[in-house]
């Protein structure tokens, strides 16, 4: 059976078009001679110039270079009629012209998840990536960035919530530690150079009758993260600051709850955090509201899932301390906190492998409550501020577990839920080509900014894949135009 014609997605802020195809095959070598069945198979959208050049794709000769017109535009589906390779060795290149610059996406196969397009040009303006779906034949191109500094493109007057940011859920777990405890494949420092913006922690109190020391263990529930000795709160915060004294356009978002064993209370964690860490305002953002990005910049954005003692109920003239998501609702697929700073999605019963299924959908649902949102931006003019709703930070965690379930620790529901929310940034994200909408909405009303609030993976980057990540930083570019168009 055919593969379907291949579709190609535009998410980056440029339009671009389709300038040509090259297309080669490969044939087993017989007798230690290499025999290549150099054919073509195109549709009466492709004019053949008969031209050849040399093969982008390793060992592969070119059978054709067809010159084309497909014009891509920003944040729109394109159907081609162009038929992908169909088997791994089988090879398509393709070449895309944006502002008079071409760059080359070198090989279109099966075995070929995402790559970077190597640029044809000798001193480049932009960079691109393309994440293939071959099972959909669906080609989607975001704008590369520098991971370890993406917030750069961004003006200092965007509301924090606005972003689309990776985040990850107990983010230090990535020790040996018990398979049900472990959720990181690599380490904190890591996360952030590949454009991790949202840490989950949990702490305990070391010694929370004496406040005058700052001993925070971090754990994950009852159990520590390291099966080698305790790690420390401490030495996350440092490898922090060192990341953003490296890229002070750069903001981490810091989750912390209480968690671990012992009679430690809310109140004594919030002491200890305030005196011992998060006491200078010019490195903590702790005032109890939402952030813009330039009062982020360079700085850890505290939000608090545990509650004050009474003498930080007095902060910031009397507002309290920190970002409010105390009162976050467990094992929600849709919950927002009082504060109406946080809505979050953070369904984790998943007793079952078949409960995988639901955990993804609700996750899906709450992309799709964050991609609604239009941010106020100051000096747009489009918008009434006094109209326009509180925007709250969507939090979506992609994560679950069951301890007693093999198939349900981190790692296994990892490896099914991030690939299923690549697919869904890749192909139905804000996306209004075969999507449904109630009767008398209009698409202006349906697609918001596109972004994806905070989405907080377990297993992101293993074995150097940091595809997810890359999606939903690249799920900006919507954001960024409207800026740019100030």
């Amino acid at each position: 059976m055919a593969s379907p014609s291949l579709v190609i997605r535009n998410l980056t802020a440029r339009p671009m078009e389709l300038k040509q195809i090259e297309y080669s095959e490969v044939l087993p070598s017989i007798g230690g001679a290499t025999i290549a069945n150099l054919t073509t198979n195109f549709t009466s959208l492709l004019r053949s110039n008969n031209t050849s050049s040399s093969s982008p794709a390793e060992n592969a000769p070119i059978a054709s270079s067809v010159d084309v017109s497909v014009s891509l535009q920003p944040f729109k589906t394109t159907k081609t009629d162009i038929q992908p390779a169909s088997k791994p060795n089988q090879s398509i290149s393709l070449t895309f012209e944006i502002d008079s610059e071409r760059h080359r996406l070198d090989r279109l196969a099966p075995t070929v998840a995402s790559t970077v397009l190597t640029s044809l040009s000798p001193e480049p303006r932009f960079n691109f990536t393309a994440i293939y779906l071959a099972q959909f034949s669906h080609l989607t191109i975001y704008s590369s960035t520098n991971l370890s500094s993406w917030m750069s493109a961004l003006k200092d007057d965007t509301p924090l919530p606005a972003l689309s940011i990776p985040g990850t859920h107990n983010s230090p777990t990535c020790h040996r530690a018990l398979p049900s405890v472990r959720c990181q494949a690599t380490s904190p420092p890591e996360q952030l150079q590949n454009g991790v913006r949202f840490f989950d922690i949990r702490l305990q109190p070391e010694d929370p009758q004496d406040l005058t020391k700052d001993g925070l263990v971090l754990v994950h529930s009852v159990f520590p993260i390291s099966l080698t000795g305790a790690k420390y709160f401490r030495d996350l915060v440092k490898e922090v600051f060192t990341f953003l004294d490296q890229n002070p356009s750069e903001t981490v978002i810091i989750s912390v709850k209480r968690e671990g064993t012992g009679d430690a209370t809310d109140a004594q964690l919030s002491r200890i955090l305030r005196d011992h860490y998060a006491g200078d305002v010019n490195h903590w953002f702790t005032a109890p509201r939402i952030p813009t990005l330039g009062e982020a910049r360079h700085k850890i954005v505290l939000i608090r899932r545990f509650g004050l003692e009474d003498g930080l109920r007095n902060e910031w003239d009397g507002a309290g301390w920190c970002i409010d998501a105390e009162n976050w609702a467990d094992n929600t697929p849709n919950a927002t906190c009082p504060s109406g700073d946080v809505c979050v999605q953070d369904f984790y019963e998943v007793l079952e492998t078949q409960n995988i299924d639901k955990k993804i959908q609700y996750s899906e649902e709450h992309l799709a409550r964050a991609a609604k949102c239009v941010c106020k931006l100051p000096q747009s003019g489009d918008l009434d501020a006094t109209s326009v709703p509180k925007q709250p930070f969507y939090i979506n965690f992609l994560t679950a577990s069951n301890f007693w379930k093999v198939g349900c620790w981190p790692e296994k529901i990892a490896a099914k839920v991030n690939p299923a929310i690549v697919e869904y940034l890749c192909t139905k994200h804000n996306e209004t080509e075969g999507v449904d909408r109630p009767e008398g909405e209009n698409e202006a009303v349906k697609l918001g900014d596109g972004g994806t609030g905070i989405v907080v993976c377990d297993w992101v980057g293993y074995k150097g894949d940091w595809d997810l990540v890359r999606c939903i930083v690249g799920m900006n570019a919507k954001l960024e135009i409207r800026e740019q168009n100030l």
